[in-house]
Formats: structure tokens, C-alpha cells, sequence
């Protein structure tokens, strides 16, 4: 750094906050209504200056002329030094594992990039197909082969794989800046130690995560989906965070408290951020602004949105004042808005989270689907209702592809240990079993874990079948998990929020190793994205659906759905008998698409009768 003494500075302007470049100088901005004192550090090539901010009521600010290009700043009150919540680039260490302190934001953040006359895709909602996915357990096992593992360029080079797959939209878990190493646990079994691998504990809503890449490394990934015809949709975490200075910077504003000052855990993981504070709503839009503005971001995943409807002391508000901030954001007005509307305090919002521009994970399409699938009784008609697009949860009130439909995801069982095991087996996330839900509506088809059964085998393979079918043509927006088209598994592990290892890798060698069961996703995803039938703005009405199903109590669901000249023809039969079929009356004769009885799927023209095997399901078209 050149002589300190030659920096200028004026008092600067209370806004934006975080630091501005201008034409001739940076301005920085910094909220801290109780500071007695706040300090501006420069840090460049192992040197450092310090300047004393102004103060405008709660805001702290200074203008600086003529700084280095690669220098970094943080803000310091009393003797704690605190990176700027507005910061677009930090210091991080590049490799993951490593770690850097004091972390610091860098004054002058490389945003500069050739966009080439990309934006965001505004694909029509309903024809979106997801597919959630970790950036760095992508890409990381050697089995990849690619020349930059567990990164953003990692993905790119992956793109024709998932363009061969047919997913149209990705959903990643968070990639802002977090601490890997925050874990103190070891596994048990191994002594390896156990890391905050899932990234849900962010200490920046705005800097990518060093390991995974640079912004602009960032921005070519997103660039190269987009004209793959991919939308890029970031899984968000609002509502708590990791190590960061929010604490030090006004505890009472920031966070959620309890009547003795403490943080409250409404979020399971520790502390839960006061959404609805006016400082905190600009925090959040400004962050939500800067991806959709300077990065592209198609949409968002809200993890845990339900803590946006809590107030200061945690009551349930009626109109939360972010969520009206976020729907009214001109910004926003056309990225699409996804909220896994629940917390981990009980309030559960599936089918009445306010904001009716939000999409919801749909919690219950989940479970109906895996009881009615396994078998339990009493589950048809919630079977039926959830293949309609849960028009109990949103007719009148939202779209049917607002219903984001899944059976698993990064937090629970994997497809194939959906079908593998009754229980969870989370010993070797070294507490003891606690962690994880002990309820998952799963079904191992007569042995706990691996087996060498021909017969179970078999069922297991019927039964994922039959889930990626029903995920199919339910009417709603599916979401499929990374790694369960080759029929990935964990081990029964349903918690690998800490496994930095093969457990959470996608392991590309399996799709070699089970190349039938890729062929069959694929497949499916094919079919449905030829099918304007099932890409629907509107439920459905009377004259589009006749059921064939004689007992709601029972184990079998079947019904026609009708287009035009098209017809399909749906059965699934969770029984542990087979069961005759006469196939309605239709114009051209009833053509199969789908048995998951058969392991090698053949289109052919049917007969009036057809034979539907146990645990298995049928797709017909006409």
C-alpha cells in the first residue's frame, strides 16, 4: 500500500451500504445504530490503515480517494473486527478444508464479465423440470473425470449430461461463502472429521464460495446453462446463519430473541434472523437485487421460508412485511419464487404460505405419494388428490405448477434408500443417531439394507420406478434429486449435511453400472415434456379426468385424462396382489409407454385386458 498519509477522505454518503466505487474514490456505508465507534481497516500486501467513520443517526460512512485495486476492508467496533454483510468478494480461502482470518471483503470485487447478451431464461413455469444438485458433490468423486472437480467450471463441463437427462432447471444448494471447517464433530466409526458440507450455515449472502469458484467463474456457469437452455435456481438460507458479525453488529435487530436476550431456534441450527425488521428486508433484497441483477439468477429456493411469517419475538404474522417487500420488488417481478414453507418450530405452511407469487416445495405431495407407493392402507384417495396438483392445498389460490412435487431431496433418503431401509442409519454423523427425521414413510420390501434377494431386488427396482412414474405425471412441477436416476445411496444415512464423501458424491461410474435405470428417467422426462397435458396453468376439471379407481379405501388408483384426441391412461396398483385391468374404450387402441413390472420398457399396442403385477404401475396412451 502506498503512503497512508496520501489517502484522502470526505465524510462520504450514508447509501448504499457496503463499499461503493465511484469515479474517483470508494464510498462506504455501514449500519450500526449502538456503536460508540466504528473503524475503517485497509488491508493490502500485508499492510493496513485505519480511518474513523462518520455518524449520520445509525449509519456510519466515509468516502476514500485513490485506493489500491487488490485491496481488502472490514469495519471494526471495539476490538472485533467485522466483514461487510454487503461485501461482493471476500478473502476466503481458495481451498476447501482451509481457512482464512480475519475475513475480509474486497474493496473492488471482480465483477467485470462479457455477458454476451445473456439474461434470465423466464422459462414457462409449468414446462419446468428440477434437478437438485450439490456444486461441489457434482463433480467432486475422481469418477467425474473432469478438469475442475467440485466447482462451478466442474458443472459446465457436465452440462451435456444433464442436457442428455433433460432437466431444464437446476436447483443448488447454497453456494454463498460458508465455513466448511464450523463442524467440530468426527465420525465415529472412522475418526475422519465431519464437515458443514451442505453450505446452510452462510456467513455472505452475496460472494460465491471461494472453493467452488470466482464470480466470474460463477457467471460463465450460469451463462453456459442458459444457453444450454437450463435455469439456475439458488437454494437461499434468510433464516439463520453461520459465523458471520450480524451478532456484533446489533444482536436485537438481526436476530429473533428470547425474553432473556438469547437466541431462539426456530431454525434447528441455532439462531433465527429477524426477517421482518426494516434493516434486515433491505438486507435480504438487496442480496436477492444483486443475484438476479449482476448474476442472472433465474430463481430461489427459500430454505425454511416459514421464518419469514415470524415476528420480532416469534408470533406468526398475517402479512409479513418481506414477503409483501419481495412480491412487490420490480427486480423480482419475473424470477420465479420457491418457499420450503415450514420451520422447524411447527409452523407449517404447505397450501397457505402467504405470497402468491411463491411456488412451495410441497411437503405433503411427498408424503402422500410414499404412503399410498408402500403400500398402507387408506392412502388412495390422498394419493389421487396429490397426482391432481393438490388442488385441496391450491385451487383457488395458486397455479397447479406452483406446486413444486418431489419424493426425495438432500434432506431425507435417497430413492434407493427410500426403498432399502425402515430406519435411519446416522451413525457416522457422530451424534449419536439424534440427527435426521425418524419418520419417513419408507419401506425396505422385506430386509433392512443391502441384500442379495433376487425377489427384493426386484420389488426395490419396481418401487423406484414406480416413484420417478407418479413424479412424473403428477400434475405440478416435479423436482428430482442428484444422483437418484442411477440409484444413488447413502447408506441409509437420510442426514449428510456433515459427509464430504462418496455418501453425498454423485458417483458417475454407477451410471455405467445401472445404465437401465438412467434410461428409464430419461424416458420419462421425454415423455412428459411432449405432453402438454401434464404442463398445466389450470387444474384439472371433470371433463379431463374419468377415474377408474371402485375403492377410495383400497390400494389401487387408476383414471383416463383426456386433451383433445389424447388420451392417458394411469394405474398404479400398491397392492401386494396383481390386478386384471379392463382398459376403457378409447378412439385408436391403447398403446404402452410404461410397466414398471417389466425391467426392459417396449412400446406396444394393447388389448382390452391387461394384467397390472404387484407393486407396480402403468402408463397408456391413445
Amino acid at each position: 500500500m502506498r503512503n497512508l498519509k496520501s489517502i484522502q477522505s470526505t465524510p462520504g454518503k450514508l447509501s448504499p451500504f457496503g463499499a461503493t466505487p465511484l469515479k474517483k474514490g470508494v464510498n462506504f456505508a455501514f449500519y450500526a445504530p449502538k456503536a460508540d465507534q466504528v473503524t475503517l481497516g485497509l488491508f493490502d500486501a500485508g499492510k493496513t490503515a485505519e480511518f474513523l467513520l462518520k455518524r449520520s443517526g445509525d449509519i456510519w460512512h466515509i468516502e476514500l480517494q485513490d485506493l489500491p485495486k487488490n485491496c481488502f476492508y472490514a469495519f471494526r467496533i471495539g476490538e472485533d473486527w467485522i466483514v461487510d454483510p454487503f461485501a461482493k468478494e471476500l478473502n476466503s480461502a481458495k481451498s476447501w478444508g482451509e481457512k482464512v482470518e480475519p475475513l475480509l471483503g474486497k474493496v473492488f470485487p471482480s465483477l467485470e464479465f462479457d455477458w454476451e447478451g445473456d439474461s434470465p431464461l423466464h422459462l414457462p413455469f409449468e414446462s419446468l423440470i428440477l434437478y437438485e444438485m450439490h456444486v461441489r458433490g457434482f463433480t467432486q468423486d475422481p469418477s467425474s473425470r473432469v478438469k475442475h472437480p467440485g466447482t462451478f467450471l466442474g458443472i459446465i463441463e457436465k452440462i451435456p449430461y444433464l442436457q442428455k437427462l433433460g432437466v431444464n432447471a437446476i436447483e443448488l444448494l447454497p453456494i454463498f461463502a460458508f465455513d466448511e471447517k464450523e463442524n467440530p464433530l468426527t465420525n465415529p466409526n472412522t475418526g475422519e472429521k465431519l464437515y458443514n458440507y451442505w453450505g446452510y450455515s452462510t456467513q455472505n449472502f452475496f460472494a460465491p464460495m471461494a472453493p467452488y469458484g470466482t464470480i466470474s467463474e460463477c457467471k460463465e456457469m450460469v451463462k453456459a446453462l442458459h444457453t444450454a437452455g437450463i435455469e439456475v435456481i439458488l437454494d437461499v438460507v434468510y433464516n439463520h446463519v453461520g459465523t458471520n458479525g450480524f451478532h456484533l453488529i446489533d444482536k436485537e435487530v438481526y436476530f429473533i430473541l428470547d425474553e432473556n436476550g438469547g437466541h431462539t431456534n426456530y431454525t434447528g441450527c441455532g439462531n433465527t434472523i429477524n426477517c421482518n425488521h426494516p434493516i434486515v428486508i433491505d438486507f435480504i433484497l438487496s442480496s436477492l437485487r444483486y443475484l438476479v441483477e449482476e448474476m442472472h439468477i433465474d430463481g430461489f429456493r427459500f430454505d425454511l421460508a416459514s421464518i419469514f411469517s415470524r415476528g420480532a419475538n416469534g408470533e406468526v404474522l398475517g402479512t409479513p412485511p418481506i414477503i409483501e417487500a419481495i412480491t412487490n420488488c420490480k427486480e423480482l417481478q419475473n424470477t420465479k419464487l420457491i418457499a420450503e414453507a415450514w420451520d422447524c418450530a411447527g409452523l407449517y405452511q404447505v397450501g397457505s404460505f402467504p405470497g402468491a407469487q411463491f411456488a412451495e416445495w410441497n411437503g405433503k405431495f411427498r408424503d402422500n405419494v410414499r404412503r399410498f407407493l408402500k403400500g398402507s392402507d387408506g392412502q388412495a384417495g390422498a394419493f389421487a388428490t396429490a397426482m391432481c396438483g393438490s388442488p385441496d392445498l391450491y385451487e383457488g389460490k395458486k397455479a397447479p405448477y406452483q406446486s413444486i412435487n418431489f419424493v426425495t431431496a438432500h434432506d431425507g433418503f435417497t430413492l434407493h434408500d427410500l426403498v432399502s431401509y425402515n430406519e435411519k442409519h446416522n451413525e457416522d454423523n457422530g451424534e449419536e443417531g439424534r440427527d435426521g427425521n425418524s419418520f419417513n414413510d419408507s419401506w425396505n420390501c422385506g430386509v433392512e439394507g443391502e441384500t442379495e434377494s433376487g425377489e427384493i431386488l426386484l420389488l426395490r427396482e419396481r418401487q423406484m420406478r414406480n416413484f420417478l412414474l407418479a413424479l412424473t405425471l403428477a400434475v405440478g412441477t416435479p423436482m428430482f434429486l442428484m444422483g437418484d436416476e442411477y440409484g444413488h445411496t447413502r447408506e441409509g444415512n437420510n442426514n449428510v449435511y456433515c459427509q464430504d464423501n462418496r455418501k453425498s458424491y454423485f458417483l458417475w461410474d454407477s451410471l455405467k453400472e445401472h445404465p437401465d435405470r438412467s434410461v428409464f428417467f430419461q424416458k420419462l422426462i421425454d415423455f412428459r415434456k411432449n405432453i402438454p397435458l401434464l404442463q398445466r396453468q389450470k387444474f384439472l376439471t371433470e371433463q379431463e379426468v374419468t377415474w377408474h379407481t371402485p375403492n377410495w379405501d383400497g390400494r389401487f388408483v387408476a383414471y383416463t385424462l383426456h386433451e383433445g384426441d389424447k388420451k392417458l391412461f394411469i394405474a398404479f396398483n400398491a397392492h401386494f396382489e396383481g390386478v386384471s385391468i379392463t382398459l376403457p374404450p378409447a378412439e385408436k387402441k391403447w398403446k404402452r409407454i410404461v410397466d414398471t413390472s417389466l425391467e426392459t420398457q417396449t412400446e406396444e399396442k394393447l388389448d382390452q385386458e391387461y394384467f397390472l403385477t404387484s407393486y407396480s404401475s402403468l402408463l397408456l396412451l391413445s
